[in-house]
């Protein structure tokens, strides 16, 4: 790929280029001025390439700044394909520069999901491979085009899954370089934040993100294109996990996917019946753990005898009751921890940008009726507006790839059209882990201090923990320990725990035999424990 895409993976196209080097805005009189490259069919918006500058040359004068990018209407008569391959959905769309979809195409992958109970990677791999041709086929069909009245293709490079991401950004290559077409890397994360300002066109930077989906929980301060602060992201399970793991253990439908089922079961059961407690409520930061809500709701599915292996379809009705009570608590509370998060998140951005008056919140878990209503009511408080995408473009989708492609060509940050074939050993850029900006300093994960310190430990069966144990063998309270049991991951065997530095030491010394201590933040004694 060009040297846009093949940078290390500490550099990314959010932060690129010294913004000394802007675009050449190039006017259309001095187009026809040039003795030119053209490399767009003639029905299509124009996109020059002057032999003066050359191809590679071009990709040294992007700019990361919207502010040297003059808008032109040859913008609006755009035509973007995007391609979105991450994770287990293959899609495709195209879209114009004015906004107008002209097609979308999703091709689901929901059989596999209920058959291995979750994304298998190399399952996805080869469904994205057999179906991504005929996707994109589809969309062009849709939208009665074909590949020469494209003006670029936008491809999801991460994060994701790298099997899946290699599939959609292959075939990207493969119709940008038989078609000479520019190519565009789009950030996954960002895009779902960016298709908002498609659907809302009051929409300005600077805004407040919530992107929350299956694999991300992320609180991200949109100061412009490209420019991003991170305020809070997960320190172990997103939301999205919790949802999908909570339907399994509850034996729902996972073909329409965990979130839906347990939103439409939790409409018949009572929010109040079973008492969970709410993650990291000690935490005064913006950050998100689900992996400890998972385990309550696991331990309280295994004392009401649910057994997932008998299908909510062929429940008893106590049993449905049952199961629709743990729906509902689970919903309430997982949703209460995003509005605490969200309340913060929003007092440290207007800290930060006054001038914000939206809040965004987009990912596939921001389909869920009830998280839009309990987060209107927080947004209220401050007097901001809550701005959802629609459903099916709050799940993934190319519409948001194209719509985040024509965002990023407008400023400049595209590719050069690659070879018609990419070589043998050609070594393909996608980054599985992509941060979307700088970490807020009050919110760094790892903050260590005199009164406060992050422990993780792994525990074992029928271990001792300062004295107590439960009776399936998992330790769940540790003396001077405040969280240990809203925060321990039963599934991973992981416990976090939030304490003193005094009382960390205690644990660590009292009864516990470690057969390995690393440290975290350079404090020694804190950090990843094997007890034995």
């Amino acid at each position: 790929m060009s040297s846009l895409l093949t940078l290390p993976s500490t550099a990314s196209r959010l932060k690129l280029v010294p913004k000394a080097l802007v675009a050449i805005p190039l006017s259309l009189n001095l187009i026809k001025s040039l003795e030119q490259t053209r490399i767009r069919p003639s029905n299509s918006p124009l996109l020059f390439f002057p032999p003066s500058l050359g191809l590679n040359s071009l990709t040294t004068h992007f700019s990361t700044s919207r502010s040297t990018v003059t808008p032109d209407p040859f913008h609006d008569n755009l035509v973007v394909l995007g391609i979105e391959t991450s994770c287990d959905d293959t899609a495709a769309a195209i879209v114009k520069g004015n906004g107008e979809i002209l097609s979308q195409v999703v091709s689901s992958q929901a059989d596999l999901l209920a058959q291995y109970g979750g994304v298998a990677p190399k399952m996805a791999e080869e469904a994205h491979s057999r179906v991504i041709d005929q996707v994109v086929q589809e969309a062009l069909d849709k939208a009665s085009l074909t590949e020469k009245d494209l003006s670029a293709v936008a491809v999801t490079i991460g994060p994701g899954l790298s099997l899946c991401l290699r599939v959609g950004v292959q075939k990207a290559r493969r119709v940008a370089g038989n078609f000479n077409l520019p190519i565009i890397s789009v950030h996954h994360m960002e895009a779902h934040a960016i298709v908002a300002r498609l659907m809302e066109k009051e929409l300005q930077f600077p805004f407040l993100a919530l992107l929350i989906s299956g694999g991300h929980n992320l609180l991200v301060l949109a100061h412009d294109l490209g420019q991003y602060t991170q305020l809070g992201t997960t320190i172990d399970d997103a939301i999205g996990e919790a949802f999908d793991k909570t339907a399994k253990w509850l034996g729902l439908d996972l073909r329409k996917s965990g979130g839906p089922a347990v939103e439409q079961l939790a409409r018949e059961g009572d929010a109040e019946s079973v008492k969970f407690s709410i993650p990291m409520k000690q935490h005064k930061d913006c950050n998100f753990s689900y992996a400890g809500l998972k385990t309550q709701v696991r331990l309280a599915i295994a004392s009401r005898n649910i057994d997932a292996k008998v299908p909510i379809s062929c429940a008893s009705s106590q049993d449905r009751s049952s199961r629709a009570d743990i729906a509902a608590s689970f919903q309430r509370v997982a949703v209460l921890h995003l509005e605490e998060r969200c309340e913060r998140a929003i007092e440290w951005a207007l800290k930060i940008e006054p001038s914000i008056k939206h809040l965004v919140v987009s990912g596939g878990v921001a389909s869920n009726q009830y998280v839009r209503a309990r987060l209107d009511h927080v947004v209220n408080k401050y007097s901001l507006r809550l701005v959802c995408p629609p459903p099916n473009l709050c799940t993934d989708n190319g519409v948001m790839i194209a719509w985040t492609g024509i965002e990023n060509f407008r400023a400049g940050r595209y590719d050069p059209p690659p070879p018609a074939k990419d070589p043998e050993d050609f070594k393909y850029d996608v980054r599985p882990r992509w941060p979307l900006g700088e970490e807020y300093a009050e919110g760094r994960k790892l903050k260590v201090s005199e009164s406060e310190a992050l422990g993780i430990l792994n525990v074992a069966s029928h271990s001792r923990c300062g004295g107590s144990e439960m009776s399936n063998g998992k330790s769940s309270i540790i003396d001077g320990a405040q969280s240990a049991w809203d925060m321990f991951d039963e599934e991973n065997s992981l416990m976090h725990i939030t304490t003193s530095s005094a009382d960390l030491d205690n644990i660590l010394g009292g009864g516990i035999h470690c057969k390995e201590v690393t440290e975290i933040g350079g404090v020694p004694g804190i950090g990843k424990t094997q007890l034995g």
